[in-house]
C-alpha cells in the first residue's frame, strides 16, 4: 500500500494505492493522522481510484477519520472509488455519513460548499 498526500487549503488528500486490509489499515490510519497534524489541515479526502481491493478493516479506517474530525469540526470526504470499493462502502452504508465524490476536485469542492454553509448558518 502506498499513500501520496496533496494540500488544499486545509484539505489534505490521501491518495491511496494498493490494498487496504487488515495488515494495512493500522499503518494507514497512523500516516493520515500524522500528516493531518503536520500539514494543520482541518478537512481530509480519501481518495480510492488507486485501491484495488478493501476489506472492513478499511470502512474501519474511514469511519475512525470521520470520528475524529468531527470532532474538531472537520469532515471527511471520499473521493473516486472504483466500483467494487463503492459497493462495499454502500453495503456498510458508509455514505451515509461521509459523503463520496467523483473525483478529488469534486471532494474538495464539496467539503468547501459544506464549510461555506456552516459559515452562513453560524
Amino acid at each position: 500500500m502506498e499513500v501520496i498526500f496533496s494540500v488544499s487549503e486545509d484539505i489534505l488528500v490521501a491518495g491511496i494505492k494498493g490494498e487496504v486490509d487488515h495488515h494495512s489499515a493500522a499503518p494507514l490510519r497512523n500516516t493520515i493522522d500524522r500528516s493531518m497534524k503536520a500539514f494543520g489541515c482541518k478537512h481530509l479526502v480519501l481518495d480510492f481510484s488507486g485501491v484495488q481491493f478493501m476489506d472492513s478493516s478499511g470502512i474501519g479506517v474511514v469511519l475512525g477519520r470521520y470520528k475524529k474530525l468531527v470532532k474538531s469540526g472537520g469532515c471527511v470526504c471520499i473521493s473516486g472509488c472504483p466500483s467494487y470499493i463503492k459497493k462495499v462502502l454502500e453495503m456498510a452504508d458508509v455514505f451515509s455519513i461521509v459523503p463520496d465524490a467523483a473525483d478529488t476536485d469534486s471532494a474538495i469542492e464539496r467539503i468547501k460548499g459544506r464549510e461555506q454553509l456552516q459559515m452562513e448558518v453560524l
